[in-house]
This record gives structure tokens, sequence and C-alpha cells, in this order.
């Protein structure tokens, strides 16, 4: 019996680190994936999006004091 006082509490002291570590692993990956969905969207919106600088670039501007 006196072998299980002694180990008890680095065993109890090991389970709080393992799920304290889990826990943390859990969230940084939770993130990881927040991120990648965030960045997958923001892709799929500027792809979405038209390209209003190549429009502009295409025509030169009108200049109203330009003579014709």
């Amino acid at each position: 019996m006196e072998y299980v006082a002694v180990l008890l509490p680095s065993v109890v002291v090991g389970l709080i680190f393992w799920f304290a570590m889990k826990s943390i692993f859990n969230a940084d990956k939770a993130e990881r994936q927040a991120e990648a969905r965030a960045q997958a969207e923001a892709q799929a919106r500027s792809n979405a999006q038209p390209d209003t600088k190549a429009e502009n670039h295409a025509s030169p501007p009108v200049r109203p004091d330009a003579e014709s």
C-alpha cells in the first residue's frame, strides 16, 4: 500500500499535465482550422470579385479639357 501512496502524487500530476497539453493542442488545432477557413473564404471572395483595375487600364481616361 505504501507504493501507491508514493506513486499516486506523481501519477496525478502526470495526468493533469497530460490533460493540459491535450487541451492546448486541441485549441491550437481548432485555431489553425479556423484560420485556414478564413483564408479560403478570403481567397474565394477575391477570386469572385471582378478585377476593376484591369478594366481601368484597358481604356485611357477621358479628360474633359482635351480638344477633340
